[in-house]
């Protein structure tokens, strides 16, 4: 910033020599037409003329250096922008991205990180080159004749005050053509993913009209904030017209007069025209200045932010985790209402607890506070005796694996899905855990095998593979608490089996969640946790639910009664704990 601040000083000094040359030529030419073209006249004109080169020659010089060094600001700044955003958003809970649209998110970081560095490059740099011509010209007018130089330069307050007026107004302007682009953005992105939900509604009028409604407001929002840079533009140059005319009149006087030469106002009349960059940059710095500010509202909406899940200065890392996980009465709640509400469980080192509940009774949100994807309103979440909001982040997202029931794949290989959570796995690692997914044979029959690209959100994969290769992803860490979210709701039968199998190896030694609506899923369970409106309704193992006449032994009679294959897995569970069938 200082290199391109010292060019454009340079450049602009240069710049305002060049009037005064000028000015001096015509002088020296008149006095050389009154000497009936004296050499001495003719030679001076050669080395003006030579000067004036120069002059341009050197302006020319430090402009390069002026406009490269700003554009290297303003890429550097929003290069910078761009990494700070992305990491606050990283590093954001989920408490803030559950009320945040991606479309948004994604139009300020893009859009709003643009107008940012637009501004560095025109509006903090440019706008000294307006200060300087305008402080210079100014001087150098009253230097000529302070009369002539101060009438020149009285217009300037009326369009300072004016630029001043409308930038505070057209803040407001573009801050709201700026939401409607996050909010035009997001329609776009939501209709983009979701384009097999349109196809398979017919629903593509119905997104055409939702999006030319956001697109309309985009359009509305802006051409009003062109309109107002364009009134306020030529408002501005027809001061200066105006101005310019009234000193053609008085300067022209005052030469007749022989107050000043013809070369004086001549120089006069381009220090003017030097004049009319900067009131046109004035109206366009307005504009940037305006956007900039706007756009810098909304980064800082996101920079600003303070996540609710922090790490605490004093946090400690969870080493050598068992696996023992204490919930003391936690209360959790969101938007209003309780969604965890006094819920005290203990789960001791390598037990398997299955979750039940209807949709919404707390099962997923009890495993986020375990993950600390939320904190706890009170009471607390431990592993192995220690709170996890006084334990590093990172340790407590590798204690706790978590295979999560909204599948997500990333747009690259089936390998780097799978390592994705330990990027320095070898391809045997990857291989084993894919084989405990029951997944490998399926992954060798690819084309690629495991250098296959899985493509967006891994739409090339089935649903049953999806879910089992992140199951793959979770296991490849080797995490001492397992959770599996639901993990076999989207697979058939015969690869529900085969997953069971190999859940019954991944869970020996291990302390192990699973969420489930089907009793097929809770096989593998000693205890059962029935869960109703974010409270434990029931706790005990199959056998004492399935006979206790409760919520679990309702689930289990409708689940028994419609089983297409004709038996309930529960079935085996209670009896080999010497329950009696539901």
């Amino acid at each position: 910033m200082l290199g391109a601040w010292g060019a454009l000083i340079l450049s602009t000094a240069f710049f305002l020599t060049v009037p005064k040359v000028i000015g001096r030529s015509i002088d020296k030419a008149l006095e050389a037409l009154e000497d009936n073209g004296s050499s001495t006249g003719t030679d001076d004109l050669i080395w003006l003329g030579g000067l004036l080169i120069g002059v341009f020659v050197a302006r020319g010089i430090f402009n390069f250096f002026n406009l490269y060094l700003a554009e290297s600001l303003s890429q550097r700044t929003s290069y910078k922008i761009r990494n700070l955003v992305y990491d606050k958003l990283q590093h954001l809970s989920f408490a803030f991205h559950d009320h945040e649209h991606t479309g948004n998110l994604m139009s300020k970081s893009t859009v709003d990180v643009e107008m940012v560095r637009n501004f560095v490059q025109m509006g903090l740099v440019r706008s000294g080159q307006i200060f300087l011509l305008v402080v210079g010209a100014s001087t150098l007018m009253v230097l000529v004749d302070w009369k002539l130089g101060l009438l020149s330069i009285a217009f300037i307050p009326i369009i300072a005050f004016r630029a001043i007026t409308v930038s505070t107004r057209m803040r407001g302007i573009w801050r709201h053509a700026q939401i409607e682009m996050g909010h035009m953005t997001t329609v776009l992105q939501e209709n983009l993913e979701g384009q097999r939900v349109v196809k398979a509604f017919g629903a593509e009028l119905h997104e055409q009209a939702k999006f030319e409604a956001k697109n309309t407001d985009v359009f509305d929002w802006t051409l009003h904030a062109r309109r107002t840079q364009a009134l306020n533009s030529s408002v501005m140059q027809v001061i200066f017209w105006a101005s310019t005319g009234i000193i053609l009149w008085v300067g022209g006087r005052a030469v007749i007069e022989g107050r000043i030469s013809t070369g004086e106002m001549t120089q006069m009349l381009l220090y003017i025209s030097l004049l009319v960059q900067p009131i046109r940059m004035v109206g366009m710095l307005v504009n940037n200045y305006a956007r900039a500010i706007s756009a810098g509202e909304r980064l800082y909406d996101i920079l600003d932010s303070r996540s609710p899940v922090e790490e605490l200065p004093e946090a400690v890392p969870l080493a050598n985790v068992r696996g023992h996980v204490r919930f003391d009465h936690a209360t959790f709640s969101y938007r209003g209402k309780n969604a965890i509400d006094d819920v005290s469980l203990e789960v001791q080192p390598g037990q398997v607890v299955a979750l039940m509940g209807a949709p919404g009774a707390g099962k997923s949100t009890l495993m986020s506070l375990l993950a600390r994807f939320y904190d706890v309103d009170s009471g607390s979440v431990s592993i192995d005796g220690v709170d996890v909001r006084e334990a590093t982040l990172p340790s407590v997202r590798s204690a706790v694996g978590i295979v999560q029931q909204d599948v997500f794949l990333f747009s690259a290989s089936v390998r780097d899905n799978i390592a994705y959570g330990k990027l320095d796995a070898s391809i045997d690692e990857v291989m084993d855990a894919a084989k405990t997914a029951q997944l490998h044979d399926e992954i060798m029959a690819l084309p690629e095998g495991y250098e296959t690209v899985v493509g967006e959100r891994g739409t090339s994969l089935s649903g049953g593979q999806r879910q089992r290769l992140c199951i793959a992803r979770t296991l490849i860490l080797d995490p001492p608490v397992l959770v599996l979210d639901d993990s076999t709701a989207s697979v058939d039968a015969g690869t529900e089996s085969r997953i069971q199998e190999a859940i019954g190896e991944v869970v020996k030694g291990r302390t192990t969640f699973i969420i489930a609506h089907r009793l097929s899923s809770i096989q593998h369970a000693e205890i059962v946790v029935v869960l109703d409106h974010g409270k434990i309704a029931e706790i005990g193992t199959p056998a004492e639910l399935a006979a206790s006449g409760g919520l679990f032994s309702h689930v289990s009679e409708l689940q028994y009664a419609t089983n297409l294959n004709g038996h309930a897995v529960v079935t085996p569970v209670v009896a080999q704990r010497g329950g009696t069938p539901a």
